[in-house]
This record gives structure tokens, sequence and C-alpha cells, in this order.
């Protein structure tokens, strides 16, 4: 193995949707693949998914979306969703109502773009309207609530939109903080219902509250992370989760009762991780020093050229998991994913 690889584990993402799936139920699940699919490659984890199952797909931005269905093919799996919540320009909106793409919509302004670029193609917009129930990244005011509402029904009237859902984004703060957002995203449910029938998407939870919160999950849930076995930071293990990916290198040196291993921070391992333990043939070893090209390794007896040395996944060789990593360097697990370079090689194991 000349190169680091990041290897993964169609198995284990079948595994980790299907135990998503249980947990949530009757919520329908949202399978979210922003950044790449955490890194692990979007064209294979929309084709696991697919197989698996999965009909909500979640894309962050319009351009994953519209990969997402040229992957799906735009005659073909005519019943996946894709949902797009990154406020965009007009000719990326029309290439979402082009490409069937669901929008995320939390500003008037926002809105009156999609209501005019759908008008003028003569495609009705499928709208998932925003609610800021307090975390105040993006969303309509509560105060602002009504009259939108109002809005969007004419629009819908006139052929120019379709209100296929209601959703926010929780802060996570607290328990109670989030029973306060729940009453805030039920109150603008029931204004919605009033002028019209109730949209189908229902959804205010993301992974943690949605694994650890029934009452929050609306029919549908958004998880990401948790889909790829990432645990969130400072949170527990999680039932019948397991990391998907797992990150390894191999010994292309000794030095002075030192490893020297094939992957550095030009690779994106963070330099920062010096002092974590990683897994070796002879169990978890400390991670002394990650230079550019290359990192150090705390040597073990019979240590040669070639030995495999996992940096992170599922623990079998005595290596952390992603989010552990970054636990140390306080970030998100999800990061030290994303940040790994091209350089690093993506296998695919079945």
């Amino acid at each position: 193995m000349s190169r680091p690889e990041l290897r993964i584990r169609t198995d284990r993402f079948l595994a980790n949707i299907a135990a998503v799936r249980e947990r949530i139920a009757p919520s329908d699940l949202m399978i979210v693949v922003k950044d790449q699919a955490y890194g692990h490659g979007l064209a294979w984890a929309v084709d696991t998914a697919v197989q698996a199952g999965v009909r909500r797909f979640g894309s962050y931005d319009i351009r994953s979306g519209i990969d997402i269905r040229r992957r799906l093919g735009q005659a073909e799996h005519t019943d996946v969703q894709i949902f797009a919540w990154a406020t965009s320009t007009d000719e990326e909106i029309d290439e979402a109502l082009d490409h069937r793409i669901d929008l995320g919509v939390g500003t008037a302004e926002y809105l009156d773009r999609v209501l005019a670029r759908a008008e003028a193609r003569g495609i009705a917009a499928r709208i998932h309207l925003k609610i800021d129930t307090g975390l105040h990244r993006n969303g309509l005011l509560p105060e602002e609530w009504p009259d939108t509402i109002v809005r969007v029904r004419a629009a819908e009237a006139a052929g120019h939109a379709s209100l296929v859902g209601i959703w926010s984004h929780l802060a996570e703060a607290s328990d109670a903080e989030d029973d306060e957002a729940r009453e805030v995203f039920l109150t603008a449910i029931r204004t919605a219902e009033q002028a019209g029938p109730t949209p189908e998407a229902l959804h205010l939870t993301a992974s943690a509250a949605s694994w650890w919160r029934p009452e929050l999950r609306g029919t549908v849930s958004r998880i990401g992370a948790f889909c790829y076995g990432i645990r969130s930071a400072d949170g527990p293990d999680l039932e019948g989760i397991l990391p998907v990916a797992e990150l390894r290198a191999t010994v292309v040196d000794v030095r002075g009762g030192d490893a020297l291993i094939g992957v550095g921070s030009f690779d994106g391992l963070p330099s920062a991780l010096a002092g974590a333990f990683v897994g070796t043939p002879a169990g978890p070893r400390e991670l002394r020093l990650v230079g550019e090209t290359s990192a150090t390794i705390a040597g073990w007896s019979g240590m040669a050229v070639g030995d495999e040395v996992h940096l992170f996944g599922a623990g079998e060789h005595g290596e952390s998991s992603a989010t552990t990593l970054a636990e140390r360097i306080d970030t998100v697990g999800e990061e030290i994913l994303t940040r790994l370079t091209p350089f690093v090689h993506r296998v695919i194991v079945d």
C-alpha cells in the first residue's frame, strides 16, 4: 500500500442505515450526503442508500443535489426526493427546478427569487419552508410566518409552488430549549394547515435529537453523521452503529525504535493529533508526531516496513474513532474525515 487508504465498508453503511431507520420509525429517513457524503464519496453513498431503500436525500447545496439526480437518472427513481437547503443563486434555482430538487427556503428574499424563477419557467417549485425556532441559522421569524404562508398558498393556487415541507434546525443546547423550539415548530405547522393541506415532510431534528428525542421527530428525520458511524462529539457510543471508514497507512521506515508511516498533514491528518493512540499489529501505540508527509509512531517488537497502522476506525486494532480523535482538538468527527485530501486512496470494501 504505497498511499494511505480510507477503507469504506459498504456492509457497515447498510447496517447503520437499517439501525437508524429502525430507531426513528415511523419517521422517514432523509440521509444527508453533504461534503461528498462526509468524505466517503457521494456516488457510493447514493448507490448504497438507494439499494437500502432510502428515498430521501439531503444534499445541502443544489450542485450536489443535481449530482445525485444525475447519478440516479432523470427518468429513473422518480420517487427519490432530494432536498437542498443552501440559499442559492438564480442560476442554481433554475437548475434545481429542472432537476426536481426540493428547495429549503428560510428568507423572504429567497422565497421571492424562487417563486419568480418558477413562474418564469412554468414549473411549480417544491418548497420546504423554514421557521426559525431559536437557533437563528436562517429561517423565517414567527412573526413573518403567517403572511409568508398566505403568499406561498397563493403561489400554489397559481401553479408556481408546492409546499411539500416545513423544517427547522434545533440548537440542541438543552432539552428545555429544544422543547420550546418544538412548540414554535408545531405552531408553524398549525398555521400552514389553516390555509391548506399539511405538508408531507415535517422535519425538525438532525442526527442527535432524532436518535434520543423521539417526541421531537416529525414525519421526516434528517440524519447524516450517524449513518456513517460518526458519533456526536462528547456523546456516547451508539448501539448498533459502527464507523464505516477506516484510515490506514503502512510503515515506510524504522528509526530509533519508532515507526514512520506514509501519511501526514499534507494528506489532511491534523498535526495537532500528536499524542493520540493508533492501532498497530501489536495493539495501540502513541502517535508521537505528525509531519508533512509522514507520521511517527511509538514502535513495537518485530515492527517492519510494510506493517499496517490504523489511524482511526472501529477500534479492532486499538485505534480510536474519528470522533475520539476530533475531541482532542475540539472539533467533530466529520472534520477528521472531510479534510482528507484526494491523495488518500478511497477503497470500497463490500
